[in-house]
């Protein structure tokens, strides 16, 4: 039912800055824009990360961080999380061994929406499995 990410949406209501940073943290700039909206694509299965102007958030939602946390998968979440802090976030939850190879940590970003990194071992196997079924396909 749940085939995979399509796109995780941040209110901003200064779209302009938060598009901004968000080119500034990823090295990119969005890929797609409209007027109220721009969105990145990210990683290795091109996930996209949208900037949504908050006037069009639905009505009730709350200020400020809350709900659900997206965790990015990360080679090191201390040099991750370093950036982050460095570019104006604000840690959310310190860095957190988990067992098993399993790192999380998360922010807010200056919009006030939760970022949240990772360092996990089965996205890496699942990535690992991707590619040396590529490589068996190619002659």
């Amino acid at each position: 039912m749940l085939r995979g990410l399509a796109t995780v949406s941040f209110w901003a209501a200064d779209l302009a800055a938060a598009k901004s940073w968000y080119t500034e943290l990823l090295g990119v700039e969005p890929y797609f824009e409209r007027s109220g909206y721009a969105e990145f694509r990210l990683g290795d299965y091109q996930h996209e990360l949208g900037l949504i102007d908050s006037r069009y958030a639905p009505t009730g939602s709350g200020a400020g961080p809350g709900g659900a946390v997206v965790y990015w998968h990360v080679d090191d979440v201390s040099a991750t999380l370093g950036r982050l802090l460095s570019l104006g976030a604000k840690e959310y939850q310190p860095p957190t061994d988990r067992g098993a190879g399993f790192v999380t940590a998360a922010v807010t970003d200056p919009f006030e929406n939760v970022l949240g990194i990772m360092r996990n071992p089965h996205y890496l196997d699942v990535l690992g499995t991707r590619r040396d079924q590529q490589d068996v396909r190619q002659p």
